[in-house]
């Protein structure tokens, strides 16, 4: 598969504090990547330098080998870079279907009919058909994470970028939305993945990365960058057993 994601010699700072130190790093085409790392390990923070929010210091982001320099968060998305939130971050005076179409018209730059069909597409597959004329700002912890995903979704991403969306829910709903990414997957999208969550990676991803003070610690196989011991002991801790991996 071809290169989609390139970063190159990455670096950000903020003060004292290294968030990327040299960092380069390499995702094909319709790959599955999931990351874990420490708190402060500045997960976020890469993904606010993929995805436009955040300057590099330096170094360079490039998709399909175009060097982004210069570009924001909204040509960003325009070029098929979509990503969620850990803190969703509806309009909560607009109904969950006015949500996802505003992403499809804004952020997937559709015109009027393609981005209703978008939208009414997004909502089923994120099974929030039944909430479509609900207001954002009614819905609870899983249906707003469902809406951060189908807003995501709703923008035609070719590399989703997924901050954490199965923190704080139970074991049944993380398997709902497991299988939403799931589908995501299998129509072709990228999708890098943050998650303390690791079972719902495990379930899903074909590579694992793990980062820790601006460095990648290891990288590959899910099931072996767990029991790597550099993993372990800055991560899950030295004595901890793969069966008992913090949820």
């Amino acid at each position: 598969m071809p290169a989609l994601l390139e970063l190159r010699s990455l670096s950000k700072r903020f003060g004292q504090v290294v968030i990327a130190d040299d960092l380069s790093l390499t995702v094909r085409e319709g790959e599955t990547v999931g990351i874990v790392g420490p708190n402060g390990a500045g997960k976020t923070t890469l993904f606010g330098l993929i995805s436009g929010d955040l300057e590099v210091d330096s170094g360079s982001v490039l998709l399909d080998g175009l060097d982004l320099a210069g570009a924001g968060a909204a040509q960003r998305c325009r070029r098929g870079i979509g990503r969620t939130y850990q803190v969703p971050r509806p309009f909560e005076g607009l109904t969950v279907f006015e949500n996802v179409l505003v992403a499809a018209q804004q952020g997937g730059g559709l015109g009027r009919q393609d981005s209703y069909r978008r939208a009414l597409e997004t909502l089923e597959r994120a099974r929030l058909g039944g909430s479509a004329n609900r207001l954002a700002g009614s819905l609870g912890l899983l249906e707003r994470k469902r809406l951060e995903l189908a807003r995501a979704l709703a923008t035609r991403p070719r590399l989703l970028l997924l901050d954490e969306v199965a923190g704080g829910l139970t074991d049944p709903e993380v398997t709902e939305l497991v299988d939403i990414v799931r589908g995501a997957r299998e129509e072709g999208m990228a999708v890098i993945w943050i998650e303390h969550v690791v079972r719902a990676l495990l379930a899903t991803v074909e590579r694992l990365i793990c980062l820790a003070a601006g460095h990648l610690v290891a990288d590959g196989v899910p099931g072996e960058v767990i029991e790597d011991p550099r993993v372990r002991e800055l991560y899950l801790g030295a004595d901890t057993a793969v069966g008992a991996i913090p949820e």
